[in-house]
């Protein structure tokens, strides 16, 4: 599938949003883009009981995906395709099977040549569970 770089941030918003109602990993993962802008985006996903691991806590990977839906959205808001290069997360605290998490993830860097974001994920009552970063390169 060829991609084309969009100029303007409201084609790529209008875009991205098209691209999420259809997005064959977000439906699996069950993630919803609640909000997106140039460079930010909010993403939420339920979790569930499939998600727990043998400690009883979720699996650090699927709040690393709901991380990563954030930052994938938030950079391609800026530029389009963009992909990532580096992705670091810390777990700061577990969720549970009822938690319903939210990513947001925030460009502080959009240059020609590279996007660095940062990326916090938090569950319903605000407790903060994960922080992330990540870096991007814009393929056009």
């Amino acid at each position: 599938m060829e991609q084309k770089e969009i100029q303007s941030p409201e084609k790529n918003i209008e875009a991205l949003r098209a691209r999420a109602r259809t997005e064959a990993i977000a439906d699996f993962l069950g993630t919803n883009l609640v909000e997106l802008s140039p460079g930010y985006a909010k993403v939420t996903m339920k979790m569930k009981p499939e998600y727990v691991n043998f400690n009883g806590v979720v699996f650090g990977g699927i709040i690393a995906c709901l991380a990563d839906q954030a930052f994938a959205y938030a950079t391609n808001s800026v530029h389009t395709p963009n992909v990532a290069i580096q992705f670091n997360i810390h777990f700061i605290a577990s969720a549970g099977a009822n938690d319903e998490l939210t990513a947001e993830c925030r460009v502080v860097k959009a240059g020609k040549r590279v996007c660095i974001s940062e990326m916090t994920v938090t569950n319903q009552n605000g407790k903060l569970i994960a922080k992330a970063s990540g870096t991007t390169i814009p393929l056009s």
